[in-house]
């Protein structure tokens, strides 16, 4: 996807390779709500080469012009994270994103971020919904979701967290892009 921002592309995450930039980002205080805040690069490792090997669960490092910018995780809601704690529909695909730590933060970067991981989900004809499961606390990933489409389902009650469950169409995200580029 190429935007005013640059082109942002996203490629497979090499469990080994990439762990010591993922633990950078996983770990930094921006990114609480990753849960990782303090894992080891051994952690970091573990937790991306369990990911790789599992048959329903997926990491991405997305690239902005071809420099690793973001994390990106997709999975089957009804084998991962999501499983029996939703009523799922043929097409659902589930999403985490996190955005690396800048110091040098460009307007409109994240927004761009999330824009292109939905159109990389979406690219897949078999994907019909992208669903996520942010913190309750996490307003500016709420407020980033609902940008794209995101409808809140419900709350609902995970392990490590309360989570607002929440649901986008393709015609909802392809809505919501019409809608930005009107303004």
């Amino acid at each position: 996807m190429t935007t005013a921002l640059g082109t942002f592309t996203v490629r497979a995450l090499d469990p080994l390779a990439d762990a010591e930039t993922v633990h950078g980002w996983v770990t930094h205080p921006k990114a609480s709500f990753w849960l990782m805040g303090g894992a080891r690069l051994q952690d970091v490792e573990r937790e991306y080469m369990a990911i790789s090997a599992h048959p329903h669960h997926d990491a991405f490092i997305g690239l902005h012009n071809g420099e690793p910018a973001f994390l990106m995780e997709r999975y089957d809601p009804t084998e991962v994270e999501l499983k029996g704690l939703y009523e799922a529909e043929p097409g659902d695909t589930g999403m985490h994103f996190l955005v690396a730590p800048t110091d040098t933060p460009l307007h409109g970067f994240t927004r761009a971020v999330i824009t292109a991981v939905m159109e990389t989900l979406f690219a897949d004809p078999s994907v019909h919904r992208v669903v996520v499961e942010p913190d309750v606390s996490n307003s500016a990933v709420h407020a980033l979701n609902k940008a794209v489409g995101f409808e809140v389902l419900r709350e609902i009650t995970k392990p490590e967290k309360s989570a607002l469950l929440s649901a986008c169409t393709r015609e909802q995200f392809e809505a919501a892009r019409r809608e930005g580029a009107a303004r």
